[in-house]
Parts: structure tokens; C-alpha cells; sequence
């Protein structure tokens, strides 16, 4: 999830109003900024660049790439291909391969116009690259979006989750989750969900904003259920809790509280 994606007002459905009309917008948005940290990519066992001028790309619909100054490559890990490829919004994309991975990298020699600034820049992609580096932390799926956020708040609101019709859990204090462009979450403390309710289930999944999910079948409902049993910081309070979503299962959020907070 960005900008550009989910309900991000660049988005192909934003959530929110402008001051213009969207009928009068371009459908496909880009937007360029630079990314002030220390980006370092690996692969063929050797550093591809390291650099601190690197830039996101963000267009509607894409999740942000990173582009790099072609002079902060290793030139001596580059071979051109013949590969190219249009786009109509940024131009004809050349292509490099690194070692024996195949147009690992692409760049736009003679961008169009209104993507002038992509000049110099090449951008590679990302599962074809051994390992990626954020100053010295490793970074998992894929780049962190700045403009991407995780909040978790305690809520007086009570929650009953069913599946196939039959109560499952009830909580006076479920977790709610924002994140930027997706629903709210409801997440349940272990404790109050019913014994044996859960199986645990193969899929894994890995968020670079929450950490990796552990799934869990529900009342025979395949990966109904997910918790992320060591998150990361910004989903540090939904530790111990579990977050419900698949067809035949109902997450019904009761009225918050009358009570008023202590301060």
C-alpha cells in the first residue's frame, strides 16, 4: 500500500476529495521524490550500488520503485541487452543484465517529456537482487513506502467474530489496526477466542510495515485467520491478538463505550 494503491490519493480510486475534479485528471498519475536513506541492493555475491541519491517512483496502481543514479551502479556487474520495452507514460526502457540474471535493470535513455527527470536514473528489480539493505537493516517483500503508516489503538468497542454462523470470540477490548489504504482491521486477544477454534495452516506471508503472518484455518475456512507473532514495532500491541477475514466469517464491532477515559 502507497499512494498509489488501496484508497491513496493517487490511486485509481482515491478515498478522499480534491480541490479539482478527477473527470479532468490525468487516469494514470506519477510522482517522483527523493528517498533520503542509504539504499544498498546485492547481488552475484557483491554490492550492486550504495547510494544515497536514490529516488521512489510512484504511479497509480504500482507499489513505489526506486530508481538509482546509473553512475552509483557497479559498472563492472552491467551488461546491456537488447531488451526493450514501452510504456506511455515514461517512454522505451533499455535494459542491463547483472551477471546471469537477465534485464535485472532497466533505464529510460530518452524519457518522455513530462518524465524528463527519469534521465540517469535505472531502476532494478526487486526479486532478482540477493538482498536489500536500508541503511543497515535488511528489508523483506519490498520497500517501505515513507508515506505508508501503521497504527494500532485499544478501543472500548466489543467485538463477536462467527464462522459458518457460530460464535467463535467475543472481546470487551479488541486492537484496531489502520493502515494507510487499507480497512480498518479488528484484531482479538488470544484469550478471548474459544478453545480449539483455531488450526494452524501452511500459508506465511511477509508485510514490511507488521512482519510475517502466521495463518489459521477457522471451523474448516482455509487461512480465515492471521496473527503476527513477533511483529514489528509499529505492530507491536497487536502481539498475542488475532485478525479475522474470509467469506463465512463475521467481524461485527459493536458501540464504543459511554464511559468517559481517565486522563
Amino acid at each position: 500500500m502507497s499512494l498509489t494503491t488501496g484508497t491513496g490519493p493517487l490511486a485509481g480510486s482515491p478515498g478522499g476529495e480534491f480541490n479539482f475534479s478527477l473527470e479532468h485528471a490525468p487516469k494514470h498519475r506519477i510522482f517522483y521524490a527523493d528517498f533520503p536513506r542509504r539504499l544498498r541492493a546485492v547481488a552475484e555475491g557483491r554490492v550492486l550500488f550504495d547510494t544515497e541519491r536514490a529516488k521512489l517512483l510512484y504511479e497509480t496502481g504500482i507499489k513505489p520503485v526506486p530508481y538509482i543514479p546509473l553512475e552509483d551502479y557497479d559498472q563492472s556487474l552491467l551488461t546491456p541487452t537488447d531488451h526493450s520495452t514501452h510504456c506511455p507514460f515514461k517512454g522505451d526502457a533499455s535494459y542491463y543484465s547483472v551477471g546471469e540474471r537477465e534485464n535485472a535493470i532497466w533505464e529510460y535513455r530518452d524519457p518522455k517529456p513530462e518524465a524528463a527527470w527519469l534521465k540517469g536514473y535505472a531502476a532494478p528489480y526487486w526479486n532478482k537482487m540477493d538482498g536489500w539493505f536500508v541503511e543497515e537493516e535488511p528489508v523483506y517483500s519490498y520497500l517501505r513506502d515513507p508515506y505508508h503508516r501503521v497504527d494500532v489503538f485499544e478501543t472500548s468497542r466489543p467485538v463477536v467474530v462467527r464462522a459458518n454462523g457460530r460464535e467463535i470470540a467475543r472481546s470487551p477490548r479488541p486492537k484496531l489496526l489502520f493502515e494507510t489504504g487499507l480497512g480498518t482491521r479488528v484484531y482479538v486477544p488470544r484469550a478471548d477466542i474459544a478453545a480449539a477454534a483455531l488450526a494452524p495452516a501452511e500459508k506465511r506471508t511477509v508485510c514490511p510495515y507488521k512482519g510475517e503472518a502466521t495463518y489459521w484455518a477457522v471451523d474448516g475456512i482455509a487461512d480465515a485467520a492471521w496473527s503476527y507473532e513477533a511483529p514489528l514495532a509499529e505492530a507491536a500491541k497487536v502481539q498475542g491478538h488475532v485478525s479475522f477475514d474470509a467469506e463465512g466469517v463475521e467481524v461485527e464491532l459493536g458501540p464504543p463505550s459511554a464511559d468517559v477515559p481517565s486522563a
